[in-house]
């Protein structure tokens, strides 16, 4: 039995697991991430990895996925928005000081990677991947590859411009996927809509203890779920621009099937509902000739460290 190290870095924690070849996590262990310091955050790294490492001395590779952008050679975080890294020359440092084999990776691409081995896409051999969480990322699969692009920096899905000249996102363009279809946008959504309806906000405002800026993400889904219509709305808007998004991708790449993950997608239909009822009304041409399935992803909150491992594997 192959065993690897998957290293899962995002903003708030780096979280580690060793996984064997069939996707399960055999062990685990997580540390909060010191995100304004870079050199911490590369020791913490190494610390989760090494503290595995050491409890499973079988494990052959680390696969870290970050949320960044990573050079061609994938070896260097060129730029992170939520870490203070800057070309940060991360997987020889790793390698160097756990003594494994080392493979770094974005945090999207390795969360598709997971699905597309172990997830929904597991019988297909191309499939795109939007993840939904603060941001948006993705990662796209094709004949059986994860596609990188020239530089390393392909499918950055989020920032595909959804509104000319529309709301500004954090990548300095105008209009992006990000700012219409993520968990940020899903809170700004229902902030607005609190103010303007508040009687149709009436349990998502008492959960926030009356004060819309005080909504969150995990208040809308609740207030969703007993019916709250402001709630409910703020996922339809978001559900609205993923179809949308998600109909582009299926002209652009015609994979077999397209995945939405994320941890937005933690509230099923209330997403999953109107993204699949805005991507068939934005197909209509479907019933001429195939187009993809559209499908929820099954690998949860392991994907980063079960994508990351695998790769690792691969490697």
């Amino acid at each position: 039995m192959t065993l690897t190290i998957g290293v899962d870095v995002g903003g708030t924690k780096v979280a580690g697991g060793v996984v064997d070849e069939h996707g399960t996590v055999l062990a685990s262990n997580r540390r909060d991430t010191p995100a304004e310091d870079p050199a911490g955050t590369r020791d913490t790294i190494v610390e989760v990895a090494a503290e595995l490492a050491r409890e499973y001395p079988q494990a052959t590779a680390i696969g870290i996925g970050a949320a960044a952008w990573i050079d061609a050679p994938g070896a260097t975080v060129l730029f992170a928005p939520n870490l203070a890294w800057r070309d940060e020359p991360l997987r020889d440092y790793v390698t160097k000081a756990v003594g494994l084999p080392t493979v770094l990776e974005n945090d999207a691409n390795v969360a598709a990677w997971a699905e597309f081995r172990y997830g929904v896409a597991r019988h297909a051999d191309s499939m795109v991947m939007i993840t939904v969480g603060t941001g948006i990322g993705g990662g796209i699969v094709i004949n059986g590859k994860l596609w990188r692009g020239a530089n390393g920096i392909a499918a950055e899905l989020g920032h595909i411009q959804s509104v000319p000249d529309g709301h500004p996102c954090g990548c300095g363009r105008l209009g992006c996927l990000e700012q219409y279809a993520s968990g940020n946008a899903l809170v700004r959504f229902a902030r607005a809509g609190a103010r303007q309806e508040p009687e149709r906000a009436a349990q998502l405002l008492e959960l926030a203890g009356g004060d819309p800026l005080a909504i969150s993400g995990r208040q809308i889904t609740e207030a969703a779920r007993a019916g709250d219509g402001v709630a409910r709305d703020a996922f339809a808007q978001i559900g609205y621009w993923l179809g949308v998004a998600m109909a582009d991708l299926a002209q652009s790449f015609d994979p077999e099937i397209l995945v939405v993950g994320g941890g937005v997608v933690d509230a099923g239909d209330l997403l999953m509902g109107p993204t699949r009822t805005t991507y068939r009304d934005q197909l209509k041409q479907r019933g001429r000739f195939p187009v993809a399935d559209l499908a929820a992803a099954e690998t949860g909150n392991t994907a980063g460290v079960v994508g990351a491992a695998d790769l690792a594997r691969r490697a």
